[in-house]
């Protein structure tokens, strides 16, 4: 990895949703994940600090983790990922944004498509694309391994884990992407979640009571 990863949080009002802006080095490329309700302080960020930003990836099509979308990509341009199995639900962005009573600027379409274990590089800083389905069918995280993080969307969280009663969620699909993509990254991993603080691999598996029954935990 060429120097360290900076990551920055921005934090919605309205959803509580986490968007992030990585950079590569200390004067490198940025990338934005997920850009919600702060996306006017994402742009700012990137403005100021004179760096391009080289992509915005979305670990899932939900409205909260898109709604800055376009606000951003208007500012600071820069190609947009999304797992395929997902347009539908980034489509009909307009139709969520209705069912909450909340004002949406339609997203310009995806420019790229994930796929499972596609190597995203930006700079000299690489990120593993691992989908995990089950809160949505295009979910996807993202894996830096040498900076020891993942940024998991809407998969877990900090004691607990994504819901699956909106469309196109399965339980029991989350449940095994959980088992087979999150918690068998190193135990030191930390995760930085779609809602709420970061957490580790280890301190989810140890004592997340959604998952300690099921994977071996301290009190399974």
């Amino acid at each position: 990895m060429a120097g360290p990863l900076t990551i920055r949080t921005f934090t919605s009002n309205v959803f509580g949703q986490n968007a992030y802006l990585l950079r590569c080095g200390a004067a490198g490329e940025w990338v934005a994940i997920d850009p919600g309700g702060e996306a006017a302080a994402m742009a700012d960020e990137v403005e100021a600090s004179g760096d391009p930003l080289t992509a915005i990836l979305l670990t899932h099509a939900h409205l909260d983790h898109l709604e800055g979308v376009a606000a951003l990509a208007e500012r600071v341009p820069a190609p947009i990922h999304l797992h395929p199995a997902d347009r539908p639900l980034y489509d009909a962005a307009p139709q969520q944004a209705a069912m909450f009573g909340h004002p949406l600027r339609p997203p310009p379409p995806p420019d790229h498509g994930f796929s499972d274990e596609q190597a995203f590089r930006f700079g000299g800083c690489e990120l593993e694309i691992r989908h995990v389905p089950g809160h949505s069918p295009g979910h996807v995280l993202l894996y830096s391994e040498p900076a020891g993080v993942a940024f998991v969307g809407d998969v877990v969280f900090a004691g607990s884990i994504g819901r699956t009663d909106l469309p196109g969620g399965d339980l029991q699909q989350l449940m095994r992407s959980i088992r087979e993509r999150v918690l068998t990254l190193p135990d030191d991993t930390t995760l930085y979640s779609g809602h709420g603080p970061p957490t580790t691999v280890a301190r989810e598996r140890a004592t997340n009571p959604f998952l300690v029954p099921h994977f071996g935990g301290s009190r399974a």
